[in-house]
């Protein structure tokens, strides 16, 4: 049973990863206010009940909205240019990712880095997700070393 409930999590939270990505992705091509973005989302029906943790989705939403100017300069450490030049989808993705490396101790890094490469491959350029990887690599190390450094 544990299992069961433990995959459907995964799952509900896999679907909020993606619908906050293009949130975030609309958020930042629009700069409407963030709230009346999420609330698009769930008067759009998105976020069903049971295939969506919906409460996951407005934490990374509002999370990521709250705290971009923090995430940037933490991704911009290991990248060699700013997030100003990356494409507006892979920022999408890398401030989300990075608000739960640095924000949800209690997602394992892996897990993280694993659902934005993901995401990377999906909605982005071909080779892309090598470049969200590596970044969100360094970022999981210098924030997670003991967890990361795990073979």
């Amino acid at each position: 049973m544990l299992q069961k409930k433990t995959t459907s999590l995964a799952r509900e939270r896999g679907k909020a990863r993606r619908l906050a990505m293009q949130a975030i992705y609309q958020w930042q091509m629009t700069g409407d206010n963030i709230h009346d973005i999420k609330q698009q989302f769930f008067d759009a029906g998105k976020l069903d009940p049971g295939k969506v943790d919906a409460d996951f989705f407005a934490e990374l939403v509002s999370g990521v909205a709250t705290s971009v100017t923090g995430l940037d300069a933490q991704l911009e450490k290991h990248m060699r240019r700013l997030m100003a030049s990356v494409d507006p989808v892979e920022r999408a993705i890398l401030r989300l990712a990075a608000y739960e490396i640095l924000n949800r101790p209690d997602i394992p890094g892996r897990v993280i880095l694993n659902e934005a490469v993901n995401i990377t491959k999906k909605f982005c350029a071909e080779n892309s997700h090598t470049f969200v990887n590596a970044v969100l690599d360094k970022l999981a190390i210098e924030n997670r070393p003991s967890e990361m450094n795990r073979s």
